[in-house]
């Protein structure tokens, strides 16, 4: 209901040529809105106002064509991906469930829609006879169908190659020496369930390193990330990211922690505090969504965040650390510092010393020795030198700052480290004494012998 001839204070003030706008602003709504609307003439002390009211739509108004949104005080046009989700919300549709025309069932992939039945069964959640029908109606189950059409969710969980039909619906994981240099990489493509395996089986294998120990004669690997909270990680950033975004899913592995970048949201008018409280499941794709759940990967009681944190504590890990920017989630994995120091050992240091604070000071020891002898040695040729990696490298560094051991003096391309408590020589007077002495070996070498 708009009100047109009242102030700021409600008080009516009255309107110029009443008339005239009762038969324009009707003609006008319909012309530029689509919309019917009642406009009704009304007096108040002799003053005339116009009441307009208009019953709410089940579809989005366009004006010229274009998306208005208000909040609050501020009106933005609504365009891209904000643009499509206000609309599906209208509709009561979310973005997994449209329909894809000229996509069969036939194009679907055999293999995996067998490999789903498998996961249902061993999961429990449905009997064998339950799955025991055509593939049409496992898909009618799920409810992965629009009349004759598959949904998006379908073409995602079970299409031999989702990019087909959603750019860069799949993820990357990379190796990271620093913020900018990248070691190594992979691409895992194909259905939602094969790279969640597929990332899993990397992450494992090929990206964390496990620490040995050994109970008794049972050799035990300890990651630097329980596995539960990882699974439970890459999970929701696969189930619950936009794919109308062209973006990758990323997972950055560094010396001393795991990044996972997912390009989604929260449901709207939620916040971190909300997410990290107990709270109801919303996914951003319940079709998704509930495919995982009848495959037993994931339950269906919004309890993904508190599992993360409850596998960490009980290893007596860090909390990870959510990030929430705008069209962004992140997940931050720190890893112990003990960890850090363990890899941080060489083989031949680690047979020696298993473990123990011992170890981390015969390696600080190490690269104080060679700071001495070359005060311009960059990290990087630490890492060469000591045969440890260039994150840990950074780690013991950072140590022995804190401790106030070393401390860096100048720029960091012409600076210098500088052992807190050596009596040593600055670098102009350290090349100034190396250049006298190299002048008098020459002398010495240049004089002539005496005859004998």
């Amino acid at each position: 209901m708009l009100e047109i001839g009242r102030n700021n204070k409600g008080e009516v003030v009255g309107i110029k040529n009443p008339a005239k706008l009762m038969e324009e602003l009707p003609n006008k709504f319909r012309d530029l809105l689509g919309v019917v609307a009642d406009v009704n003439l009304l007096d108040e002390n002799g003053k005339s106002y116009l009441r307009i009211s208009v019953e709410p739509y089940p579809v989005p108004i366009s004006y010229k064509g274009e998306y208005h949104y208000r909040s609050g005080s501020t009106k933005q046009i609504l365009k891209g991906t904000a643009l499509n989700r206000f609309l599906l919300s209208k509709t009561g549709t979310c973005w997994d469930g449209v329909p894809v025309p000229n996509v069969s069932i036939d194009d679907l992939d055999a293999e995996a829609l067998d490999n789903f039945r498998r996961r249902v069964v061993r999961a429990k959640r449905l009997d064998a006879d339950a799955l025991e029908g055509s593939n049409l109606d496992l898909l009618e189950k799920l409810k992965l169908l629009d009349g004759s059409h598959l949904k998006r969710s379908a073409l995602l969980l079970f299409h031999p190659d989702p990019e087909c039909f959603f750019t860069n619906a799949r993820l990357k994981i990379g190796y990271f020496e620093s913020e900018f240099e990248v070691l190594y990489h992979d691409e895992i493509q194909g259905n939602l369930f094969y790279q969640i395996d597929k990332t899993m089986d990397l992450l494992l294998t090929k990206y964390l390193k496990a620490v040995i120990s050994y109970e008794g004669i049972q050799r035990v690997e300890t990651y630097p990330v329980p596995e539960d909270a990882l699974r439970e990680a890459v999970l929701n950033a696969i189930i619950h990211r936009n794919y109308g975004v062209p973006a990758t899913i990323q997972i950055r592995v560094y010396e001393d922690c795991l990044y996972i970048w997912n390009p989604g949201e929260l449901p709207e008018g939620w916040s971190l505090e909300r997410l990290l409280r107990q709270h109801a499941s919303k996914p951003f794709n319940p079709d998704i969504a509930n495919a995982f759940f009848w495959a037993g990967e994931i339950e269906s009681w919004g309890r993904g965040v508190q599992r993360i944190f409850g596998a960490c504590r009980r290893e007596g890990l860090p909390d990870p650390h959510l990030r929430v920017d705008p069209g962004e989630l992140w997940v931050e994995f720190r890893f112990s510092d003990a960890y850090v120091e363990r890899l941080g050992v060489s083989p031949r240091e680690a047979a020696q010393d298993v473990g123990g604070e011992a170890g981390v000071e015969s390696i600080q020891e190490k690269i104080l020795t060679l700071l001495r002898e070359n005060p311009q040695m960059s990290q990087k040729m630490l890492a060469v030198r000591t045969e440890m990696s260039y994150g840990s490298i950074r780690h013991q560094i950072e140590k022995l700052k804190k401790t106030d051991r070393i401390r860096h003096v100048g720029s960091t391309k012409t600076g210098y480290w500088e052992v807190v408590g050596d009596n040593f020589k600055t670098i102009p007077e350290r090349l100034e004494q190396e250049n006298r002495q190299e002048n008098r070996q020459e002398n010495r070498q240049e004089k002539p012998l005496s005859r004998p």
